[in-house]
């Protein structure tokens, strides 16, 4: 019995909402569409980096850095940070510099695909208050056209027109508390991915540097010139 009163209550508010109440139903389902698959998207690819840097500097301090290519080779469907460290492994034979930007490439086409939707979000943050308070605007107009044709005015009158009004305001700022929070939430995860890979990266390019020079090599080093006779 309480479950039929709230069906019918929230489809009574849909119908009194009014034509608005339509795109702001498409912005709902969108905006908790959108933030399933995110959240789905990033879990499934688990951006957690310390672990596979642990066992990545470990090889590499035992000089077997095919054994480290093959581990993240390994774990590069789930893991999306394995797919940047495997790009540095595969040139670790480059100047610092060169492995850094190689890394960052890979960086930002990881962090790009993670971001897949994020300006749905915020557009749908945006939209949906707008498109609520056009609604009420929209309302209040009809509200006061039915106080100027009335023959006698009550507060009824005046008060049924303005509840109705509102019903958009109130859809509209609900869709977007739901898709900024969210945009924020997943903001956050990947901004400190980021910044998780930007030190891992650091870490794991001196570790490669240290084992060059130890071996008695130089990544920077040019061939000395021919010395004139």
């Amino acid at each position: 019995m309480d479950a039929g009163s709230a069906s019918f209550s929230l489809l009574a508010l849909f119908t009194m909402g009014g034509v608005f109440m339509w795109p702001l139903l498409f912005f709902s389902v969108a905006a908790i569409a959108i933030s399933l698959e995110r959240a789905i998207y990033i879990f499934y690819h688990n951006l957690r980096l310390e672990d596979m840097k642990e066992q990545v500097e470990r090889y590499i301090q035992a000089g077997n850095l095919g054994e480290a290519k093959r581990y993240l080779g390994a774990l590069t469907k789930r893991r999306i940070g394995g797919r940047i460290l495997l790009a540095l492994l595969n040139h670790a034979d480059l100047s610092e510099s060169r492995m850094e930007k190689v890394a960052e490439a890979e960086a930002l086409s990881c962090i790009n695909s993670l971001e897949n939707g994020f300006n749905f979000l915020t557009a749908l943050g945006s939209l949906s208050p707008l498109t609520g308070f056009l609604g009420t605007v929209s309302g209040m107009i009809g509200a006061f056209k039915s106080i100027a044709e009335a023959t006698e005015v009550n507060a009824q009158i005046v008060a049924n027109g303005i509840y109705e009004a509102l019903i958009t305001t109130v859809f509209g700022l609900i869709i977007a508390i739901i898709a900024m929070v969210a945009h924020s939430l997943f903001t956050h995860i990947v901004d400190k991915f980021a910044a998780d890979v930007e030190k891992t990266c650091s870490d794991l390019i001196t570790a490669l540097t240290l084992r060059t020079v130890r071996e008695g090599g130089s990544r920077s080093a040019a061939p000395p010139p021919d010395a004139e006779g």
